[in-house]
């Protein structure tokens, strides 16, 4: 008999969404991808030389599970950089992916029947990774109508009990994010209740206004764990290379998970994003400025669609509200018109009836979608 946890685990609604786009381009079906939740931008040229130059220099072997002491460093100086935040390198753990970043934090932050709360609309793997840890996931309302900003007052009902809170900004899939007021509220309710949190703040360098960091709040810094990492910011998303960042005590059993689950991040990835944080400013800014005039494309022609929507401040991701089940929304979409796109409902409670959107795509293709959906939803309400 297999185990109950894992078999009650869903599998990702995202990646098997992609995996099918990715089919049906492979028998030659052009198909429109509003699925994908990486860049469409090459990887720069300087990581993919730092790569080449690495395995050259016998960066082939196990690095130290926490990571390389340079990257830690250069991490380290990027956040007082952009943030002016002070963050030791023993507070930094270097892990293969994002994903594995937050699995191990909440595998040190978790014991069984712990509770978690998630607002949501969510990613889809937070959920997933909680119940493999033997928590206990609670949902968190969010208000649509202030763009998806968690609903302090739900918080403040829940919270009590509770473990620890993850919050994601700017969010996927809505596009939300959050001011210092509000930022400020939550802290305080976490400190109120000794519950911690982990900011996933994958998309901090995706926005359209300014980023806040949770790391700002120094009198939380015990109980904050940040997660963030190269897959959106430098397009590395195949590279597998994510951080993060919390108090020594908790990277130090962070560690112990890594040594006995995944050991190390890969080591030449490593050596190649010292590179990405020192020589690739510019790649940022360039990516942000394409995907700002894809946002504001794609949110006037909802506009004009009278598609419902909020418009994002961060991310690659639209959420728009159909009056239709998004499920059945994006198998219509992928089976008859090649559009891939993917359910809200898969996002968890908030999620009906929307669709994400990912604007990773050329304008003009774009727009193709934009006009394939229109024909879907006409034929749908005759």
């Amino acid at each position: 008999m297999l185990s109950d946890k894992v078999l009650k685990i869903p599998k990702s609604s995202t990646l098997q969404i992609t995996a099918k786009a990715k089919t049906l381009k492979q028998k030659g079906i052009d198909v429109i991808n509003f699925a994908a939740g990486e860049p469409d931008f090459k990887t720069p040229k300087e990581v993919i030389t730092e790569i080449n130059n690495a395995i050259e220099n016998n960066y082939i072997y196990y690095a130290p599970s926490k990571g390389y002491l340079e990257l830690r460093k250069a991490i380290a100086e990027k956040y007082r950089e952009l943030y002016n935040i002070n963050v030791d390198h023993e507070e930094i753990i270097i892990t293969p992916g994002a994903k594995q970043a937050i699995f191990e934090a909440v595998a040190t932050l978790l014991n069984p029947g712990d509770k978690v709360l998630i607002p949501t609309p969510c990613w889809v793997s937070y959920e997933p990774i909680v119940k493999l840890c033997d928590g206990v996931v609670e949902f968190v309302k969010t208000i649509e109508e202030e763009g998806f900003k968690i609903d302090i007052e739900d918080l403040e009902r829940k919270i009590a009990d509770s473990k620890l809170l993850i919050l994601n900004y700017p969010n996927n899939p809505t596009g939300c994010s959050y001011d210092e007021k509000t930022l400020r509220k939550v802290i305080d309710l976490c400190l109120e209740n000794d519950v911690y949190i982990l900011s996933d703040e994958i998309y901090d360098r995706i926005t359209f206004e300014k980023h806040i960091t949770l790391l700002k709040f120094k009198e939380a810094r015990d109980k904050i764990v940040l997660i963030n990492g190269f897959s959106k910011t430098y397009s590395m998303t195949g590279f597998r290379l994510g951080y993060a960042i919390a108090n020594r005590k908790i990277i130090d059993e962070m560690a112990k998970v890594q040594e006995h689950t995944v050991s190390c991040a890969v080591s030449f990835v490593q050596i190649a994003a010292i590179a990405a944080l020192k020589k690739c400013e510019y790649f940022v800014r360039m990516m942000n400025y394409e995907y700002r005039k894809r946002m504001e494309y794609i949110t006037k022609r909802l506009n004009e669609m009278n598609i419902s929507h909020i418009k994002p401040k961060g991310t690659f991701y639209v959420f728009p509200k159909f009056n239709v089940n998004g499920f059945k929304l994006a198998e219509r979409l992928i089976e008859k018109y090649h559009v891939a796109t993917i359910p809200g409902e898969a996002f968890g409670p908030g999620g009906e009836n929307h669709l994400r959107l990912s604007i990773t795509i050329p304008i003009e293709k774009i727009e193709e979608g934009l006009e394939l959906i229109e024909k879907c939803l006409k034929e749908m309400s005759s």
